[in-house]
């Protein structure tokens, strides 16, 4: 029986070895498609830090493969397949269904993830692999789970959750390591930790966490104070440590580029940046106090286009919020940014829809990204001449969890701190604003006369 997987067989470590010994036994010849860098890039997977070359070595080094074959392009598989007179084909669990279509052409094989293969075994096998532990087993949590296997060279083994039962049924969901009993636990289990819980349990999460000399990816918005904050981003640059806020558009190929050409100069010098995010949410966390509302849930990605692009030095934070009656929170709010010499407005809401694009508006000409503008795909520059107009597109893989957790993981192995893409002076300005916006809002709608939204 001839038998085939496939991988990038980065850092090579014993999960790679165990997975392959389980292909292995499903035969009597087994074949190994490594993946091209371009293919790599092309599918959306980050952070591959080693050649072609070295990852075909580290799995002939294995002594468990009798042929290797190179992986260039989508549908390769099938010809592979075809060609090679293939009778199994065998990958890990973590992508069961996606290759269900192969069954046409031989038997399909989910491995399940080999548990056992603890973190420890990891880091001491190569030091490039960084175990993560999940803070939380909502859907946010599970999204991350299932980005994480597009970044090289990251582990994600645990999870706690305030409810014992959803870790359990988490961990086995995703097969990790081990569910914990408490968040203490988990941060002696793992290297980092991605914090997926409540906006309200973020700073006591995060300042316990490097307190035990854990690094952090702390889902937005990091705090809902300026002050928390800068203790937290001080705490960790005290102790060496990586903290980022988990802004994805921050991270994403697509917006970075157009914070760049936007500051450019391109368009003349900027007066206006005009961003709108909304979605509706019917019930949840979300919708209740303290800690919901749309500036809360929403606010951080438009105020993050405001900031890039215009700067921390805003002078004064305007903010209108529309609550309903019955509502214990804001459902659609504006905040006025004013800048010496430009203004920024930011418009979310989780109870009224609205068009979410962004306008970057310039003396020479203005940047239209279309909605979703998060999800930084397309956008275009426009001029008074269309003549010199022009479009750029770019991609967006996935739910773009990945290009946060590509850069988080970057840092801590190149011993760096703080990213270039949202470095703490931002996420703090952010927070600042939140703050600010959250206390001094003037409502309107049927719940007007109930004062600020801190009650």
């Amino acid at each position: 029986m001839r038998v085939i997987t496939y991988g990038t067989f980065d850092l090579f470590h014993e999960g790679h070895r165990r997975l392959l010994e389980r292909a292995k036994a499903l035969g009597d010849y087994l074949i190994v498609g490594v993946t091209t860098d371009n293919y790599d890039s092309s599918r959306g997977k980050l952070n591959v830090s080693q050649s072609l070359m070295e990852r075909v070595r580290n799995v002939t080094d294995c002594g468990l493969v009798d042929e290797v074959v190179i992986e260039e392009y989508e549908g390769q598989k099938i010809h592979d397949i075809q060609r090679l007179g293939v009778d199994i084909f065998a990958i890990g669990s973590d992508w069961a269904g996606r290759f269900d279509y192969l069954r046409d052409y031989c038997q399909v094989v989910y491995l399940d993830r080999t548990k056992g293969v603890s973190s420890t075994l990891l880091r001491q096998e190569n030091q490039g692999i960084l175990s993560i532990g999940v803070a939380g087993s909502g859907r946010i949590a599970a999204r991350f789970v299932a980005e994480a296997r597009y970044v090289s060279g990251v582990s994600v083994e645990a999870v706690w959750s305030r409810t014992p039962e959803h870790a359990a049924e988490f961990a086995s969901r995703f097969e990790l390591e081990r569910s914990c009993a408490s968040y203490d636990e988990l941060l002696t289990r793992v290297r980092a930790v991605y914090i997926a819980g409540p906006h309200g349990t973020h700073y006591d999460l995060v300042a316990r966490a490097l307190a035990a000399g854990v690094h952090v990816l702390c889902e937005k918005p990091l705090t809902l104070s300026a002050a928390q904050a800068t203790e937290l981003y001080a705490q960790a640059e005290e102790a060496g440590l990586v903290l980022v806020e988990a802004v994805k558009t921050a991270f994403s190929p697509g917006f970075q580029h157009l914070i760049a050409i936007a500051r450019s100069g391109s368009i003349g010098d900027i007066r206006s940046v005009d961003a709108t995010f909304t979605k509706l949410i019917r019930g949840g966390r979300e919708t209740e106090a303290p800690d919901g509302g749309s500036l809360s849930e929403l606010a951080s990605y438009p105020l993050l286009a405001a900031v890039k692009i215009l700067g921390t030095g805003f002078t004064q934070v305007r903010t209108r919020s529309y609550r309903p009656a019955g509502s214990e929170v804001e459902l659609f709010s504006q905040v006025d940014l004013d800048y010496p010499n430009a203004v920024a407005i930011a418009r979310t809401g989780i109870g009224v829809k609205s068009e979410g694009h962004l306008v970057i508006s310039g003396t020479e000409g203005y940047i239209y990204v279309p909605a979703p503008w998060w999800l930084t795909e397309y956008f275009e520059a426009r001029f008074e001449d269309p003549s010199r107009n022009r479009k750029y597109f770019y991609k967006f893989e996935g739910d773009g969890l990945r290009y946060e957790l590509a850069d988080f993981a970057a840092l801590i192995r190149d011993g760096r701190t703080a990213s270039f893409k949202y470095p703490p002076q931002e996420s703090i300005a952010i927070a600042g604003i939140l703050e600010t916006a959250r206390a001094s809002a003037e409502i309107f709608g049927a719940a007007a006369g109930q004062g600020s939204l801190d009650g």
